[in-house]
């Protein structure tokens, strides 16, 4: 009696400070959650690595400039179509003239000249149809923040609300004075970039949360019950925000608008999961448990080592990210495995702890469909409960499927492997060769189309040339050698001229014995095409000068879609050894963790090539950048091998009992349910990246949902299970099952007729 209560106490405390600590985290978390894009950084070209050709040009660069700038460019066309008039250059001039004078908002006085190189210049094209204001931005100050966004982002929206208020001219009305006025350039897209990241606190986050809490409803068919697992959810999320805010604060991570959107997706997804497959044994539990922390014991005793196996198959999977050459890539592993422990810690510590505290009223969480203990459900029918080991007695859809496949076990697996093949077939038609930043939006932004008239009128790579430092003695046969080129407009050494000046006056300035060529190519500097440019004139240049260095906006472009595939060539092996090592571990068995691997595999190689045919054909949309397969591949295989983990320690479980093949029957009829469930929460989870309406996100929100979907519905739900009972006790090899129970007892599982999920019973009784 005296050991009862004393762990009664103990129990009591233990909510109680678990309640308190993310009570706690909540309140500091959900601040830190919300400042969150405060420490973005989405500069592409602070994530190469120092090694990278492009990185040490541009270190070179800057001997070359007394300030690295970068550029806002805003053009201007008549509305009529016609010549620019005198007066209209005029009046952009004075306007271009009084941005310097202008107070930053929220700037705390200052005024732009604080934050500008040299004075706007305006140029008129040549073919006499447009202007161009030249707003040259200090690049060591354009990620300061203002407020909550950067000096680049605040700068673009301050001379677009200028254009509107002074001129009256923006994009669709041309005003008095009868321009139309974009503002784009590398500073423009910045502010794009920063305007579609903005929707991750709010609309992502409340698409997501909206969509668990519909399907969590279904799933449930209780009002009550879905609201405690999101709350849930969002604690994680506030404990994984206060993390990565202090990281990325102190500089020891990098956060950008990515990762910053993966990583609520992420939690949001994981926490539900979790949450799923815990409340789903809880309500297994209440049903042979007369007090409820009994019933919670039981469940998270059973669920602690399949959700912590998941968790820690998802963390070193993303983790592998860090072996990356590139900068984001490497962010994102941390970030994501913060996400990852958060929700792990919120499934485990925070639900067990509201399901406690609540004691007998727990059970109203499940209302109307409330779990009573099994033996007063038989008193109340009249009769006792009997036991069975017969795995023919799970009832319901997932039974049934359960003992079709056991049935039918080899033309099972082997139609759905061909099935699988059929669409991996198609894995080689999947593009990513690169996006074109004009690309990357999928909605339209004024950067884009402001790009688009620049081209029309302008040099298109003249804005941001790709530069050549080589040694002054070889500068004119490097320089001769580019020009011929193909896609190269012209080349010039660099003069020192004000930026927008004339290109190639004056004496070339030498630094160290060093001069600088700038490389005007035809396309623009943010897109394939220069990219592509880039790599002839770095080869053309190393033929003459093989200490010369490459680089500006396209080399960079390059440099980090090479170091993408790199990264998908290393990363790949390795996650795979990690997640097989950790299988065999798990599942104490060489030849499940060879299964389960080949099967998520497989399952991943079908959901890409699916995907390139939606892409290609169906949305018609431009070529993936290269990073996309790498995190689609690290996310699916772990994922997936979640869902096969939820299965095979339910299975193993079973198989310990009555033996693997009516195990497998069982594990499946037992499990069916929750992990269907949980894969089509973490499916439209990610699904509701595509409200942020960028490429990149989107193609992931595609691949990883189609691949979740196939995953939960085809490969754990027939391939698997197909598989293990084909092959039978063979499946656990080397180690083997140990089936005796303690004497006395034994335990059996029977499907609950009627269970919200598919869950099956699991009762206990004492043996004749």
């Amino acid at each position: 009696m005296l050991s009862n209560r004393r762990a009664t106490v103990v129990r009591a405390l233990a909510v109680a400070v678990a309640l308190v600590a993310w009570l706690a985290v909540g309140a500091v978390g959900g601040m830190a959650q919300g400042k969150l894009a405060q420490v973005q950084e989405n500069d592409a070209a602070a994530f190469l690595p120092s090694s990278a050709e492009s990185t040490r040009a541009a270190e070179a660069s800057r001997a070359f400039v007394d300030t690295p700038t970068l550029p806002a460019l805003v053009v201007m066309q008549p509305a009529d179509g016609g010549d620019v008039t005198p007066e209209q250059v005029q009046a952009a001039t004075e306007w271009a003239n009084g941005v310097p004078d202008r107070d930053v908002p929220d700037g705390d006085g200052d005024t732009w000249a604080d934050y500008l190189v040299g004075d706007p210049v305006v140029v008129p094209s040549e073919d006499g149809l447009a202007l161009l204001a030249i707003f040259s931005v200090d690049a060591d100050a354009a990620d300061e923040r203002i407020g909550e966004d950067s000096v680049a982002a605040v700068l673009v929206t301050d001379l677009r609300a200028s254009l509107d208020q002074d001129l009256g001219a923006t994009a669709t009305d041309a005003g008095e004075i009868g321009l139309q006025a974009w503002v784009t350039g590398p500073a423009g897209f910045v502010a794009d970039l920063v305007t579609a990241f903005g929707g991750i606190d709010g609309v992502l986050l409340l698409v997501a949360l909206g969509a668990v809490l519909v399907i969590l409803v279904i799933v449930y068919r209780s009002p009550f019950l879905p609201f405690v697992v999101i709350l849930t959810a969002v604690f994680a999320l506030s404990l994984a925000g206060l993390v990565v805010y202090q990281l990325a604060a102190n500089d020891v991570l990098v956060l950008n608008g990515q990762s910053q959107g993966i990583l609520s997706i992420l939690v949001v997804g994981a926490s539900v999961d979790y949450a799923l497959l815990l409340v789903a044994r809880y309500r297994e539990e209440l049903r042979h448990a007369e007090h409820p922390a009994t019933a919670m014991r039981r469940a998270w005793r059973a669920c602690l080592e399949p959700i912590g196996a998941s968790a820690g198959t998802v963390a070193a999977g993303v983790l592998c990210l860090l072996l990356s050459d590139l900068g984001s890539n490497r962010s994102l592993g941390p970030v994501a495995a913060i996400g990852i422990a958060s929700s792990f810690l919120a499934a485990t510590t925070l639900l067990p702890a509201f399901l406690i505290v609540l004691g007998r009223w727990s059970r109203a969480l499940f209302w109307p469909r409330v779990p009573r203990p099994v033996a007063a459900v038989a008193v109340a029918h009249g009769h006792h409960a009997a036991p069975t080991d017969d795995p023919a007695d799970a009832s319901g859809a997932w039974g049934r499927l359960a003992r079709w496949v056991a049935r039918h076990a080899r033309p099972v697996w082997a139609v759905t492997a061909v099935v699988l093949v059929v669409g991996a077939a198609f894995l080689p038609t999947f593009r990513a060769g690169g996006t074109d930043q004009a690309d990357v939006f999928l909605t339209p932004v004024d950067a884009v189309a402001g790009q688009e008239v620049l081209a029309e009128h302008f040099p298109a790579g003249a804005v941001q040339p790709v530069t050549v430092i080589t040694a002054q003695d070889s500068a004119d046969d490097v320089a001769a050698a580019i020009e011929d080129v193909e896609g190269v407009e012209s080349v010039a050494p660099y003069t020192g001229t004000a930026a927008g000046g004339p290109a190639g006056t004056g004496e070339p300035v030498v630094v160290d014995g060093d001069v600088r060529l700038d490389v005007v190519t035809t396309a623009p500097s943010d897109s394939q095409e220069a990219v592509a440019v880039a790599a002839d004139v770095r080869t053309a240049a190393h033929e003459v000068d093989p200490d010369a260095l490459v680089g500006g906006a396209a080399a960079e472009t390059l440099d980090a879609q090479d170091a993408a595939r790199h990264d998908l060539r290393v990363i790949v092996p390795v996650v795979l050894l990690v997640i097989g090592l950790i299988l065999t571990l798990l599942l104490r068995s060489v030849v499940a963790a060879g299964l389960l691997l080949g099967a998520n595999v497989l399952s991943f190689a079908a959901t890409l090539g699916v995907s390139a045919i939606l892409f290609n054909h169906v949305l018609d949309w431009p070529p993936a950048d290269p990073a996309v397969p790498l995190y689609a591949f690290v996310f699916l295989v772990a994922l997936g091998v979640d869902y096969s983990i939820f299965l095979m320690t339910r299975v193993r479980e079973e198989s310990a009992r009555v033996g693997t093949r009516p195990g497998v029957v069982r594990g499946l009829a037992v499990t069916g349910g929750v992990i269907t469930s949980a894969g089509v929460v973490l499916a439209v989870t990610f699904a509701a990246l595509g409200v942020i309406p960028l490429l990149f996100l989107a193609q992931l929100a595609v691949i990883v949902a189609l691949g979740v979907l196939l995953d939960t519905t085809v490969v754990r739900s027939l391939l698997v299970p197909a598989l293990v009972h084909d092959l039978g006790d063979r499946t656990w090899w080397p180690s083997r099952l140990s089936r005796p129970h303690a004497p006395g007892t034994h335990r059996t599982t029977s499907a609950e007729p009627g269970a919200t999920v598919g869950a099956a019973d699991t009762t206990e009784s004492a043996r004749p």
